[in-house]
């Protein structure tokens, strides 16, 4: 069987293995960020600057990632708070430092991408501590530490292989574009990535009280909801600006890494739930849409 042919399977391989060994992820949780970093600095190897630009397309994901997540947590809000919570982190958190990749995987513009992912992070940063003094658990939270506190966690991660790649396409072009040559790789990258991400998910998920199944299984559902939800209504956002692809990753594919942590530090925390059930529904999502863009991408190819 060619690698080829493997492909398909290596993402729901990678998902399924978390599952597994999620007792172990401890010991290799640490290696996430320089995962994503490796990735984004080959992703962003194809990027040049002048393409970096702020369009309509950021605006409006944008606009339905804040707006959208104050009517969820309004709308849910009579059902209870725990769910309204866990609901709304799932549509108000950023864009995910992996969506460009993902997003160049199947065709879509990873300058146009990288744009959103950065401008979606910065803006979280900056208005997290305002939307969660509003609907959190009571707690008095301080706007400048909580801004740098959020800030430095997400950041880093797009702005530091931006600028690493940049300076490579400035002093060092053989090796800038030796990486650039590499993107494949950025896919099995991913794939360990992924292992990490839903193994620490699932030992989350399952070290909360037995008690509380029923309601993190409400909570789940409805971050299932809004996750295709958010990768449809980002698709038809995408299609008016004529990229399909970049809107339903901009708007649906989150960073749950950073909307677990601040469930868990903000808000009442089994609304964490709703981040760490998202993990297996985006991705879910992102399989398929792999297995179908490689299967039409070798029909063409027949």
């Amino acid at each position: 069987m060619t690698l080829d042919r493997l492909k398909p399977w290596v993402l729901p391989g990678a998902m399924l293995a978390g599952v597994i060994f999620h007792n172990y992820m401890s010991r290799v949780e640490a290696l996430a960020p320089y995962l994503i970093f490796a990735m984004l600095l080959i992703t962003f190897c194809k990027v040049k600057p002048k393409e970096l630009k702020i369009t309509g397309l950021t605006w409006s994901l944008l606009a339905v990632q804040t707006a959208g997540a104050v009517a969820v947590y309004l709308a849910l809000l009579p059902f209870g708070k725990d769910m309204a919570q866990g609901t709304m982190i799932c549509v108000f958190c950023p864009t995910a430092t992996a969506a460009p990749v993902i997003t160049g995987m199947l065709g879509g513009s990873v300058p146009r991408l990288a744009t959103s992912s950065i401008i979606s992070n910065i803006t979280v940063a900056v208005t997290a501590p305002l939307l969660f003094s509003a609907v959190g658990s009571g707690q008095s939270i301080d706007f400048i530490a909580s801004a740098h506190s959020i800030a430095t966690k997400v950041v880093p991660l797009i702005i530091a292989p931006l600028a690493l790649a940049f300076i490579l396409l400035a002093v060092a072009p053989k090796a800038h574009a030796a990486i650039a040559s590499k993107q494949s790789w950025s896919f099995y990258i991913w794939a360990v990535s992924l292992f990490i991400v839903v193994g620490r998910a699932v030992s989350f998920v399952i070290s909360e009280p037995a008690g509380k199944i029923p309601e993190m299984i409400v909570i789940a559902l409805c971050s299932a909801a809004v996750c295709g939800i958010q990768f449809i209504a980002g698709r038809k956002i995408g299609a008016r600006f004529g990229d399909k692809i970049a809107g339903a990753q901009g708007l649906g594919q989150k960073n749950t890494v950073l909307a677990i942590w601040m469930a868990l530090t903000y808000l009442n925390p089994i609304s964490s739930v709703g981040p760490a059930a998202y993990v297996a529904w985006q991705n879910t999502v992102n399989t398929l849409q792999l297995y179908y863009h490689d299967k039409k991408t070798r029909t063409r190819k027949l």
